[in-house]
């Protein structure tokens, strides 16, 4: 289904707010794209309140949310599967967290077999086309609201 930023936005913060942890979010597409829009909009649904540098040359931040944590990764700069094992990878959504990974096929089979595959795609200016896959029996997230033909 195709969304707007806003929408892509809105529904990001409505998974956040409405799902909470844990919860393991793979995001996927190219530059550009939307994953870092979607992944702070999620935080931001969650209750992070603070700026959300990427994390392309950090790779991991982690935002204390109450009793829980949400955590954005980025994989992109990954060379092996394996070095997401420094990233502290085995650990992740371990407990009442909302995980958030752009580029997850840099981890390679190490992707836990319970998460949502959220694709993004560019659709035209300012909208996205969102494909969603649940992996195994992720907890339930809300459907984007699509964008209206006129």
């Amino acid at each position: 289904m195709r969304l707007t930023e806003e929408q892509l936005v809105g529904w990001g913060e409505r998974i956040g707010r409405e799902v909470g942890a844990p919860l393991f979010l793979a995001l996927r597409g190219d530059l550009g794209a939307g994953k870092s829009v979607l992944a702070r909009a999620v935080a931001r649904g969650a209750g992070v309140r603070q700026a959300m540098p990427s994390p392309t040359f950090n790779l991991l931040f982690r935002y204390e949310v109450g009793r829980s944590s949400v955590v954005h990764i980025d994989l992109y700069r990954l060379e092996r599967p394996g070095d997401v094992m420094a990233l502290g990878w085995r650990e992740l959504g371990a407990g009442d967290e909302i995980v958030l990974v752009e580029w997850p096929d840099r981890a390679g089979d190490l992707l836990p077999p319970d998460r949502w595959d959220i694709t993004l795609t560019e659709a035209g200016p300012r909208l996205r086309e969102v494909r969603m896959v649940p992996r195994g029996a992720p907890r339930q997230i809300p459907l984007p609201v699509p964008e209206r033909e006129t």
